[in-house]
């Protein structure tokens, strides 16, 4: 790739740094938590005038819990070429009403409010990758489509039907959520999160009377949470957390019922199966007890496949252009990434350098938004990755398709 337009495009992007702090400013002036559909629209509107003033065709999904999404796709696209997604969120979870204590400030070269780095500022940085190439009259060979949706913090329960449509026919993912750290790294990996409700069921009986016909429900559950603690191997990346428990009824009642919920996060699918196995046979060593497991691995890990990592390996070369030496990392938390990665060559924690993500801290640097951009930019560049037997979908068919 031409080491020149990288120059042209840091350039570029280095004068825009005051209009990108100034739109930054503006999405997290407006609120947007994900339980709140008609501000998650305000926020679509807003960004789909952004994208249509910079040249893409935008249309708007509705959505039913939550704002819908966003799709746009450039304007003066090749037609047949393949596509590349660009996705993020505009949801947040921060409720109404935190601007009033968390206002958006600029201080020593950090911008912070509520919601900037997970993720506004990945937004604003996508937005102006796509204005720069324009100026710089740079054209992608791989359409970039981007795909903007509003449940993600709550699990995409609504949008991810939508992703896996894109993702299947897609040549890669780039996905714009923050990167990992102070150094900024990029996420090649990410671990799958599954959610489980392990009930126990025993019979109830008076406890100064006859406790001997009853069969606690509690003193079972405590040694399944144990049993559910000692899956836990921090070797090999595996988590397992029993976060909530209840039960009972009175404390003159032998417990009929109780229950816990249980978190589990893992690598590869090869863990999730075994792990998810091990709970749902689960059995019980209380007499007159039984034991039902409820629940999924909802999102899938985003593992480090030969697709992936030649994505990623065309990022450092793109960040080296930059000046930038990028390093990789593993997110312990979930993204849209880990959806797109099933079906599409993915790269995630291509938004902003900061800290905070979900704490009263959240900000960003916004002396490397200018750069990471570029680097953004850059990787829109990138030829098609030509994955055999995938077939593209045409570009300018996708607004028509998706519904």
């Amino acid at each position: 790739m031409d080491t020149a337009l990288a120059s042209r495009l840091r350039d570029y992007l280095a004068r825009s740094n005051d209009r990108m702090i100034g739109l930054c400013r503006r999405l997290v002036g407006i609120e947007s938590p994900s339980s709140d559909p008609e501000s998650l629209r305000a926020i679509l509107r807003v960004l789909g005038d952004e994208l249509s003033s910079r040249g893409l065709a935008v249309r708007a999904l509705p959505g039913v819990e939550s704002g819908g999404q966003l799709i746009g796709v450039p304007r003066n696209r090749t037609h047949g070429a393949p596509y590349q997604l660009l996705i993020g969120h505009a949801d947040t979870v921060w409720p109404l009403g935190t601007l009033a204590r968390m206002p958006i400030q600029l201080r020593s070269g950090q911008l912070s409010g509520p919601g900037i780095y997970d993720m506004k500022a990945g937004l604003v940085q996508a937005i102006f990758a796509l204005e720069a190439l324009a100026e710089c009259g740079a054209h992608p060979a791989v359409t970039p489509l981007v795909f903007i949706n509003t449940d993600e913090e709550v699990g995409s329960p609504e949008s991810r039907r939508q992703i896996v449509r894109l993702a299947r026919a897609a040549d890669r993912a780039l996905i714009l959520e923050p990167s990992l750290g102070e150094p900024g790294r990029l996420k090649t990996a990410r671990k799958g999160i599954g959610r489980f409700t392990v009930r126990v069921r025993g019979r109830a009986a008076h406890a100064g009377l006859e406790p001997e016909k009853g069969a606690s429900a509690i003193l079972e559950l405590s040694l399944v949470i144990q049993q559910l603690f000692a899956l836990n191997d921090p070797k090999y990346g595996i988590t397992v957390n029993v976060g909530t428990i209840d039960g009972g009824l009175r404390p003159n009642v032998v417990a009929p019922e109780s229950k816990a919920s249980v978190e589990v996060r893992v690598l590869t699918w090869a863990q999730a199966k075994r792990v998810e196995q091990r709970i749902r046979d689960l059995q019980p060593t209380t007499p007159n007890t039984r034991i039902l497991v409820e629940g999924r691995f909802g999102r899938a890990p985003m593992e480090r496949t030969p697709a992936n990592a030649r994505l990623w390996h065309a990022a450092r070369q793109a960040g080296a252009r930059l000046g930038l030496e990028l390093e990789e990392a593993t997110a312990g938390g979930a993204s849209d990434g880990n959806t797109t990665s099933l079906y599409a060559p993915t790269l995630d924690g291509l938004g902003p350098v900061g800290g905070g993500a979900h704490a009263e801290d959240e900000h960003v640097d916004v002396d490397q938004m200018a750069e990471r951009a570029a680097l953004l930019a850059l990787l829109i560049m990138e030829p098609a990755l030509g994955r055999p037997g995938r077939r593209h979908v045409r570009a300018r068919r996708l607004s028509q398709r998706v519904s």
